[in-house]
């Protein structure tokens, strides 16, 4: 089936972008409220606990094996708002980070991601984190992932297609796999502002190249 030409400019400028960025870009100002959808970020905490210089006891120590929540990005169909102006306080409370530690066990994580991306939403930090967890709850985690008890090595489509499978209408060209020094590092998932699954050209473009990963589990 031939791509539809406006498809194909798509993506090209998109991968334009990420040759000049060496990534996702990100624009130099962001406005509060100001974007078009949301990455639901999930990294493999196995691999950030290997082979981080300085791993987060709370995640590393504690936490379930398998998938945390790295982030919920407000994100522009190229490049995305970071550091949002906005009169929200830049901290979390107490309760908030209690609600969310189940799924980001990492205080220090919770507070970085409010102010680098929360704080972008729009919304404050209560509800903002209260998104994320309905975010998670929208995505059901492969059978092969959800509760890993011995290495694995598996094709970055593979993975793709296994989320694909367990998410009806989660399309392929609406996630990326990451990967590092040959590991699995997460799933990113994209979601329109009210969390529905979409498609996302310039994230599907910057996705793992390597054949197969490893998908370690807790030593």
């Amino acid at each position: 089936m031939p791509f539809h030409p406006a498809l194909i400019l798509r993506r090209l400028a998109a991968a334009f972008a990420l040759i000049a960025t060496g990534g996702l870009a990100a624009h130099a100002e962001g406005i509060a409220g100001d974007f078009d959808f949301y990455v639901l970020a999930l990294s493999w905490s196995p691999t950030y606990c290997l082979t981080s210089d300085d791993p987060d006891p709370a995640q590393c120590d504690t936490a379930p094996d398998g998938f945390v929540v790295h982030g919920l990005w407000p994100q522009y169909e190229t490049g995305y708002p970071e550091y949002c102006s906005s009169r929200e306080p830049r901290g979390i409370d107490d309760e908030t980070l209690d609600a969310i530690a189940d799924v980001m066990p990492s205080a220090g994580l919770a507070h970085y991601q409010w102010r680098k991306h929360g704080m972008c939403s729009g919304l404050d930090a209560a509800s903002y984190f209260r998104l994320l967890l309905e975010a998670v709850e929208e995505i059901d985690i492969p059978p092969e992932l959800a509760d890993p008890d011995t290495d694995q090595r598996l094709r970055p489509d593979d993975i793709e297609a296994d989320f694909s499978d367990a998410n009806p209408g989660l399309a392929e060209d609406g996630m990326s796999i990451q990967c590092r020094q040959g590991r699995l590092t997460e799933v990113r998932i994209c979601l329109t502002r009210d969390l529905q699954f979409r498609d996302c050209f310039e994230v599907d473009d910057d996705t793992c190249r390597s054949r197969t990963i490893a998908v370690p589990t807790a030593q």
